[in-house]
């Protein structure tokens, strides 16, 4: 995807929670791994050798030998080491410290190894907004509906996007200001609603995963602006990884930053609340897997496709979403609609409008394949070749020329003029194009200047 603006550039490239982490501050980082829940799901999140050499370390109170720690490898797989080694390093789990004899060696953050004993041995003070309900909800909610409504919620703001009218009540001010933070929408002046922008397109056509995770992002870099904890949200979001879809929890031991934090999930549908002030609260899918940003499986496994793809062009949606027509409209022409099936078409200019407004052919096909209908995926390829070649050439078709500002130079009264002048041009690197034969050149807008100022030097002289 590409990167919006507002926000930290080093946050909006990162997949998952745990490059998140590697980018944030020390200090903070530090502060995070005071809760166990956080040590157990970085810990988790790990690969199968960094794991190994936490646990070998766990109950070591004292650094080992970066050259012993090397000997648990074998030479033909150094590469996995040096790989789970830059991993820890860059997390802050495990540190460099010098020896004695001047050897370097590693230990384990002793923040993190104390409370990763704690989640892993038991003990310790109940996590916070974590712990079940002991009374039955008589209005419980099964994970039907909790998938459901996550899409709904989260499905709301997608249709703020694309100017739905009918979502402009659903979407509250905190979710329109981080839209506009993260570049996904603008203001014009003189409109009363802010308008989607290139990168907002590109947000559209990602998968509902991507779209979540991107969103957060930008909503955490807000966090310190908005007078909110950044750390105990961040636990907060670990904590709900380890949460059980169908179940409700407790929102007593909530801090006043995470019970904000919560609503605003809360209007996302990354949260079910029946109420603002219940005492329970049910994780849905979104939320659950959300720290493991984009490596895991989307919401969008459990919402069957809709797309089918012809040869001649014809793209049928079997849907009566109007969220799903819209995002088709971005690059197809409408033909015919019906209760709950469509008919459009990719044509030349319907692509290309598209590919003005920022979207990519790769991020069409992409739409088309992973929204493709299960009789349409029994099909290799999912898409005809013929069309995913012709969207394809669309976009290289509009390479073919690049535009540049000039200025025309012609009218010269002489060969001689007109020579010494293009050499001038030339020399400066300023000259875009000439004809010799009719007298006739142009000049770069950065150069004109210079260039004017040497002619009419030349013409007095």
């Amino acid at each position: 995807m590409a990167q919006a603006g507002g926000g930290n550039t080093s946050h909006l490239d990162c997949k998952n929670l745990h490059q998140y982490l590697r980018t944030l501050p020390t200090k903070l980082l530090d502060q995070l791994y005071t809760h166990p829940a956080t040590c157990l799901a970085v810990f988790q999140d790990l690969d199968s050798l960094a794991k190994t050499f936490i646990m070998r370390m766990l109950f070591l109170e004292q650094a080992l030998p970066k050259a012993s720690i090397s000997t648990w490898v074998k030479s033909e797989h150094s590469g996995e080491y040096l790989e789970a080694e830059r991993a820890l390093a860059g997390l802050r789990i495990w540190q460099e410290q010098q020896l004695p004899g001047g050897l370097m060696g590693w230990v384990l953050n002793g923040t993190f190894q104390s409370n990763l004993k704690v989640a892993l041995l038991g003990g310790g003070s109940p996590w916070s907004g974590s712990r079940a309900m002991n009374d039955v909800d008589k209005y419980g909610k099964d994970i039907k509906y909790l998938d459901t409504y996550a899409l709904e919620r989260w499905e709301c703001v997608l249709h703020f996007m694309v100017g739905s009218k009918e979502a402009c009540d659903g979407v509250s001010k905190d979710v329109v200001s981080i839209l506009l933070h993260a570049g996904l929408m603008k203001c014009d002046a003189g409109d009363s609603l802010p308008a989607i922008t290139p990168s907002g397109f590109h947000f559209l056509l990602m998968n509902t995963a991507a779209q979540v995770w991107y969103f957060m992002l930008q909503y955490l870099d807000t966090l310190e602006s908005r007078g909110i904890n950044l750390v105990e949200c961040l636990s907060f979001l670990f904590q709900l990884s380890f949460s059980k879809m169908g179940k409700d929890y407790s929102t007593d031991g909530m801090t006043e930053s995470q019970l904000p934090f919560m609503q605003h999930l809360r209007e996302i549908g990354l949260i079910y609340q029946r109420k603002r002030k219940s005492q329970r609260y049910y994780p849905t899918r979104l939320a659950i897997n959300l720290v493991s940003g984009l490596n895991q499986s989307s919401a969008d496994a459990h919402r069957e496709g809709f797309l089918v793809v012809e040869t001649n062009y014809r793209v049928y949606a079997y849907t009566c979403s109007p969220l799903q027509i819209a995002l088709l409209a971005l690059f197809c022409e409408m033909l015919y609609r019906f209760p709950n099936f469509c008919v459009c078409v990719l044509t030349r200019e319907s692509v290309r409008q598209a590919l003005i407004c920022g979207i990519t052919a790769e991020q069409i096909l992409n739409f088309l394949r992973s929204h493709a209908h299960p009789e349409a995926l029994k099909k290799t390829p999912v898409i005809p070749p013929t069309i995913s070649d012709q969207v394809r050439l669309w976009e290289i078709e509009r390479d073919r020329f690049k535009f540049s500002d000039g200025v025309l130079y012609n009218q010269f009264l002489s060969a001689a003029d007109f020579e010494m002048l293009r050499d001038y041009a030339k020399d400066l690197n300023v000259l875009v194009w000439e004809k010799p034969k009719n007298r006739v050149m142009i000049v770069s807008k950065a150069g004109h200047d210079d260039v004017k100022r040497f002619w009419k030097r030349h013409k007095t002289s």
